[in-house]
């Protein structure tokens, strides 16, 4: 087989058996690979509502792209696939590094994990040797620890994936790391592997990923190259990493600060990527597998009450939740609540999030000095959004068991309208730092997005016509490039559509989001290509996009199948209530209306009921899932 390897593993850690799956033809044509297999999978074994992310039955899968392992240019993406703990909906989070080129070249194209052990345990793979191991050397440890130990049992060039005291602790923000730069963060999957007391995955590999075409992809792969070298959005990442755009976010008067009560810092600069390099603090500029931008930092600091402190970052994710959110602006002091994220494996967006409505709900009265296990909650005080990060990620007090189930959970516990100011949707995750009240797409995206409100789903970075290949693509989508500004309502649902399906099938190939939806030197049209010369399998640009769209109703069907309805499909209360704080949009807001008709609007574009936002049959049938569609008349879930 080219491109793909070919197999399936499946390990159950609870009976250390193993076995290999064929992969079908039938998937690699209706699914591309990765992501999409994944979602395939999951329906198969877990579409039964009964099984919740902490049954036994719930499985997780990990997959690198049908690309990765090849020269094609950041490809090193590995999808993870659940029934995810935060939400209790579909789970898929992703990571980067160079574990997921490991596992191709050990053999597999998916790793499924079943089970529940009795006692901690890791997987060592190596090649066509797969083992369950006791892991009662590696519980407890921190990322940095069990790295360390990995790599002395089983060489320096083996690939580690693993989890931090938080995911054992069952934290719902707890992340799945791949060294300290990278990170499958969202949703809580970690707490996934926590449950089944599965601690890490070693992975060595010595076999080639093959091409149908070697002389064919090369070419195709090199044109990738030049485009992303050509991109006006490549050197910035390079140059600062996604944190290099905060200045200009916040000029925009978008960059949330202190709960999302403010959109604009009188001086944001000390957390920037520019702060980052100024001061000295950035090392290293790190790269995933086959990556020619390099985004990832790796920062130091070496002086100081703080000296010592090293790990990988801050993103601008983290300067937001971590810096701006709770009014830490102060690059050392990012530095320091992002390492302890990384090193006991906690997802800093939810980590911040969850800090912010602490610190609000401190100072509203809602929470009391008790609560907070005696810590005084305020905006800018670093020792006391330490303490609480801390607390969160070891379970810790009251305050660090409240905060570690999310706020989806802590809302209904602590009640008092506290909802309110929590920033989180229906779904339940907490938003990442877009200002949706003035990016509209983006706050489309964030409503349907099938894991909760956040960018790492559909990337609609285009919308805000920053750059020339932005702007091409909103006329591409619409028709017209008027359309690339954020404020408009219209259009908004046809680029969502489209951004969905790009990034489906960007991740599904395994190329890094940000060479596809941030810069543009990956698309469509040479992804299509650039599979048939890796697998043989000839897709045209208009279908591999509809394997995205596939790949993306299945998604919703999952969660249809737990529940989900258009009420889902929301944004959080403050959001949809409170105008922006100040800028040129201040007091807008992400009304019901408003959302309402954009929804419709995709809805319609999708074939799915307006009423319910259920898939209807004749759209299942047309993506060739009769199957689940059967399966949600069964459940008396189809329109």
């Amino acid at each position: 087989m080219f491109g793909h390897q070919g197999k399936i593993l499946h390990v159950d850690i609870g009976t250390g058996k193993s076995w290999t799956e064929d992969l079908p033809e039938e998937w690699r044509r209706l699914y591309v690979g990765s992501r999409g297999i994944n979602a395939k999978i999951l329906w198969d074994y877990c579409k039964d509502p009964s099984i919740t992310w902490d049954d036994p039955r719930n499985i997780i899968i990990f997959a690198p792209g049908t690309v990765t392992g090849t020269t094609a240019p950041a490809s090193g993406r590995t999808s993870v696939t659940t029934v995810g703990c935060t939400t209790g909906l579909y789970l898929k989070s992703n990571t980067g590094g160079h574990w997921g080129a490991e596992l191709k070249r050990a053999g597999y194209d998916h790793l499924v994990v079943h089970g529940v052990a009795e006692k901690p345990v890791y997987i060592l793979i190596q090649d066509d040797h797969v083992e369950v191991r006791d892991a009662k050397d590696l519980w407890g440890k921190d990322i940095l620890e069990t790295d360390a130990l990995l790599k002395k049992w089983h060489g320096e060039d083996s690939r580690g994936l693993y989890i931090g005291p938080a995911g054992e602790k069952l934290v719902r923000a707890a992340s799945i790391q791949c060294s300290l730069y990278h990170a499958a963060g969202r949703g809580g999957g970690a707490a996934v592997m926590g449950k089944k007391k599965l601690k890490a995955i070693s992975v060595k590999g010595s076999k080639p990923v093959r091409v149908k075409d070697p002389k064919k992809f090369a070419e195709i792969a090199q044109e990738m190259r030049e485009l992303l070298k050509a991109d006006s959005g490549a050197q910035s990442l390079h140059e600062f990493g996604t944190s290099g755009s905060i200045g200009a976010v916040n000029e925009l008067h978008a960059f949330p600060g202190k709960n999302w009560q403010t959109g604009y810092t009188e001086n944001a600069h000390p957390i920037s990527g520019q702060a980052l390099n100024e001061k000295g603090y950035l090392k290293r500029r790190v790269a995933c597998f086959g990556c020619t931008i390099g985004c990832h930092r790796y920062s130091v600091i070496e002086k100081g009450p703080h000296a010592g402190i090293a790990s990988g970052g801050p993103e601008y994710e983290t300067f937001g939740a971590l810096g701006n959110g709770p009014g830490i602006i102060d690059t050392e002091g990012v530095l320091v609540l992002n390492e302890v994220c990384n090193r006991l494996g906690l997802d800093t967006i939810t980590a911040g999030t969850v800090t912010q409505w602490a610190i609000e709900s401190y100072l509203r009265g809602v929470l009391t000095k008790e609560d907070t296990d005696g810590l005084e909650l305020d905006w800018g005080k670093l020792d006391e959004v330490k303490k609480t990060v801390e607390k969160i990620a070891l379970r810790e007090g009251k305050l660090g068991n409240l905060l570690a189930d999310g706020l989806k959970i802590a809302t209904k516990k602590v009640g008092k309208d506290s909802y309110k100011w929590a920033i989180i949707n229906a779904k339940g995750l907490e938003q990442s730092n877009v200002e949706t009240r003035s990016a509209k797409a983006y706050a489309l995206a964030f409503a349907v997005n099938p894991r909760g409100n956040d960018h790492l789903m559909t990337e609609t970075f285009a919308e805000f016509g920053a750059s020339p290949e932005s702007i091409e693509v909103i006329e591409k989508v619409t028709g017209d490039k008027k359309w690339a500004s954020p404020h408009f309502t219209e259009y908004r649902a046809e680029i969502v559509r489209w951004h969905e399906d790009c990034y489906e099938i960007t991740e599904a190939l395994g190329f890094c989001v940000f060479t596809s939806t941030a810069a543009y030197g990956v698309n469509p049209d040479n992804m299509a290509r650039l599979f048939a010369a890796a697998t043989g399998i000839e897709l045209s640009e208009e279908e591999m996009m509809l394997t995205g769209r596939r790949v993306c109703t299945l998604e919703k069907a999952f969660n249809v199948t737990r529940g989900a309805t258009r009420e889902y499909d929301n944004l959080p209360w403050r959001l949809m209530n409170e105008g922006a704080a100040s800028g040129p949009l201040k007091g807008e807001k992400n009304s019901k209306e408003e959302l309402d008709g954009m929804l419709d609007r995709y809805y319609e574009l999708h074939g799915w009921d307006k009423e319910t936002s259920w898939p209807t049959r004749e759209t299942l049938e047309m993506l060739k899932l009769k199957d689940v569609a059967d399966y949600l008349e069964e459940l008396g879930k189809l329109p």
